[in-house]
């Protein structure tokens, strides 16, 4: 029996999953558009017909994720919920993307949000809507006296996803232990020390 023929969904996909191992493996600046094609299977042509470039590729794969986090956040903040449960299911499903995803959070934090000059500076203002709605959280809480006041909203945010970020680099240059517990022990530990200073 055929295999069933692909659709064009399933190609650009195929070039989406194939771009993440090879910009996780040879780094966005030193691999080609080549690269990706060999990577994916593909004729080096079919990578241009769905991209203009690598750096829409690179663009795509992390507007997808960061929209999802995006999401994450919002749909937790939603739930009446106390403020240290809201930042624990955020840190828990970035950590569980990192878990899930190893190579594209990778690629995102090295390549994107910590790439100040080029991708960092491109998506500013979205990189940016994950910290105003972590802000939003910690602020509602300041307000309903949950979290001392006295600590700005905005300080407060950037110390939970700086603490996240520096974490997941940690896993990604292997200078901290990667497993089941870790990864575990690795949530509780960053909303306490973060949270536990925020509580009034």
């Amino acid at each position: 029996m055929a295999a069933p023929k692909q659709t064009p969904v399933d190609k650009r996909k195929l070039i989406l999953d194939a771009a993440v191992r090879v910009f996780a493996r040879q780094g966005f600046h030193t691999c080609r558009v080549s690269d990706i094609a060999d990577e994916a299977g593909v004729a080096y042509g079919l990578v241009y017909h769905y991209f203009q470039s690598k750096d829409q590729v690179l663009d795509t794969l992390f507007l997808q994720r960061w929209d999802v986090l995006l999401e994450a956040i919002r749909e937790t903040d939603a739930h009446e919920i106390p403020a240290r449960e809201k930042l624990e299911a955020i840190a828990g499903f970035i950590i569980e993307s990192y878990r899930h995803d190893p190579d594209l959070m990778k690629v995102i934090i090295i390549e994107v949000t910590r790439a100040a000059n080029t991708f960092g500076a491109a998506h500013l203002g979205k990189i940016s809507e994950a910290y105003e709605l972590i802000r939003g959280v910690v602020e509602k809480a300041q307000a309903c006296g949950e979290f001392r006041s006295e600590i700005p909203a905005e300080f407060a945010a950037m110390t939970f996803y700086g603490a996240i970020e520096q974490m997941l680099t940690g896993w990604i240059f292997g200078t901290l232990a990667q497993d089941d517990e870790a990864y575990e022990r690795a949530k509780a530990h960053l909303v306490g020390t973060i949270v536990d200073g925020l509580h009034a």
